[in-house]
């Protein structure tokens, strides 16, 4: 009778019933992360914009403040709670946060006159409208609907400065042409006196003279724009004036209805996609930032993708096995766990100053020493991760490839099919599922890594975008933003952490969006593929 359980509990561990419950539990802990790592990215994320109601708090002592709760929690001595509340008017207070304990709380209120005011400086301001002047320096009545009509004037001004500001941009462009163009007749030693020196000499000094008219023009439109003002006053009766030009846009929260918080909080996520980063990155938009990130990911996917590919076909289909084969695929699994910083530092010394500062000398030799090549850019950080992926996409194409059967590759040969066409029209459709996931793989890693963007061209704020519509149109020299580096540099570099941690989570969420989107399309395509040309074993 004892022999028959030991032999029930052989069986049991025998065909692997532990092991299964072992892989479900490590997957479900696995999933549970994950999940949990969201929720906690949505909650703290998506909540950032939406216009909350701001209290009016009255102390004990007999001062007040306007401030909008975040969150509670006890003291430190446990005696009872206190708030925080996020108070705004950096300018007047020199902090966006402040705790106040519950004990101190006379009453609180919800002013229907109180403004919110988004400034492109110096953060949000909480206080009510006392004075109005227009740009003619005339005083308005102080209402709310003046402060609109006034704000959609100053936009208004702020469309043609704007304008005006593009006017700027591409003459200091062509002038930056100009120079380096005589800087190149320089190098070549062509004279003074030649005709072609002289007449972009002559262009030169005109576009200089149209140069310093539109700086004029913009100086004047600028003084004569940030006529137009507004005194408001904070919950302690404090005043403070500030020019309409650098408000961004009013709003009164405590009279809003849910209806208008909607459209506000969506106007809001448009303005986080497609809008510039203001505040030193705190707030504003990401478009900069997402740009440059799916920019990135894509010049790295050009790269990494045939390259790897191709390694892996060769090292499957065409290299005969041999010591020398299995160094390079010990060394290539190798290569996946080498930390990315190390890569970084790689691309900094072989493509930034190795064969930057060569394209530099060999092409631009009259811009030395200011480098074109020869410093960090969205060219050198793509070919940088290109490295760093490439051996995710040769493991898995090389997989794809040993998991299609022999007989595949013997009937094409028997219908006589030459080897690249065996390899072009049977086993590389048969394996795409396996390399399209390699470069899902890849994708997810690249858009992910800050450390060596960090090294080769990623920074805090691009004055310019890769893309532009000057000619060569494409500039893969140009410094770009990233999402991830981002991340680090309002997380960690803020001086307000206060003020920074919404738009951590913020640019978090996006990322994580991003990532998603783009491995979502991938694995569509990967089905479609697995689908049309996926054999009994895959």
């Amino acid at each position: 009778m004892s022999k028959r359980p030991s032999k029930e509990m052989n069986k049991y561990w025998r065909v692997g019933e532990p092991m299964v419950w072992l892989s479900g539990a490590a997957l479900t802990l696995t999933l549970l992360s994950a999940v949990t790592l969201l929720v906690v990215i949505v909650m703290n994320g998506l909540g950032v914009f939406w216009p909350s109601n701001i209290e009016q708090v009255k102390l004990t002592d007999g001062t007040a403040v306007y401030g909008q709760f975040v969150r509670s929690e006890e003291t430190a001595d446990g005696s009872g709670l206190r708030h925080q509340y996020k108070i705004a008017n950096r300018d007047l207070y020199g902090l966006d946060f402040r705790w106040i304990d519950q004990t101190d709380i006379a009453s609180t209120g919800h002013p229907r006159d109180l403004i919110v005011l988004e400034r492109s400086e110096h953060g949000d301001f909480y206080g009510t409208l006392q004075q109005l002047f227009t740009v003619a320096g005339n005083s308005v009545a102080a209402t709310f609907d003046n402060l609109q009509q006034q704000l959609s004037a100053a936009k208004h001004d702020l469309e043609l400065l704007s304008e005006l500001e593009k006017k700027l941009n591409d003459a200091s462009y062509e002038m930056e042409q100009m120079r380096l163009t005589l800087l190149k007749f320089d190098y070549e030693g062509v004279p003074a006196g030649a005709l072609e020196r002289q007449e972009l000499e002559q262009r030169k000094s005109e576009l200089d003279a149209r140069f310093a008219d539109l700086i004029e023009l913009q100086t004047r439109r600028v003084d004569d724009a940030r006529k137009a003002k507004a005194v408001f006053a904070d919950a302690g009766g404090r005043g403070k004036e500030v020019v309409l030009l650098d408000i961004v846009q009013a709003y009164t929260p405590n009279t809003m209805s849910t209806t208008d918080k909607v459209i506000f909080y969506g106007g809001k996520l448009v303005e986080l996609v497609a809008g510039e980063p203001r505040e030193s990155n705190t707030e504003g938009g990401l478009f900069p930032a997402i740009f440059g990130t799916v920019m990135l990911i894509f010049v790295m996917s050009l790269f990494s993708f045939p390259f790897g590919v191709i390694a892996a076909i060769y090292l499957r289909e065409y290299a005969k096995e041999g010591p020398l084969v299995r160094i390079v695929r010990i060394a290539v699994n190798n290569l996946a766990g080498i930390p990315s910083i190390v890569y970084g530092i790689f691309g900094l010394g072989f493509f930034v100053y190795g064969i930057g500062h060569s394209i530099d000398a060999l092409f631009f030799p009259e811009r030395l020493p200011t480098p074109t090549f020869g410093t960090g850019g969205l060219l050198w950080a793509s070919l940088t991760l290109a490295l760093l992926t490439v051996p995710v996409v040769i493991v898995s194409t090389e997989e794809a490839l040993g998991a299609i059967p022999r007989e595949m590759r013997e009937g094409s040969y028997a219908l006589g099919a030459t080897k690249f066409q065996t390899l072009y029209r049977v086993l590389l459709p048969m394996a795409s599922p396996g390399i399209m996931t390699g470069l899902i793989l890849a994708m997810a890693r690249a858009a992910g890594e800050v450390a060596p963007l960090m090294i080769t061209g990623v920074v805090k704020l691009a004055p310019a975008l890769p893309i532009d519509g000057n000619f060569p149109f494409v500039h893969l020299d140009r410094k770009f933003m990233h999402l991830g580096f981002h991340i680090y540099d309002i997380g960690f570099q803020s001086p307000n952490v206060e003020a920074a941690k919404p738009m951590v989570f913020v640019t978090t969420l996006l990322l994580v969006l991003i990532v998603l989107l783009m491995s979502s399309v991938a694995i569509r395509l990967r089905n479609k593929m697995k689908k049309r040309y996926t054999f009994g074993t895959f």
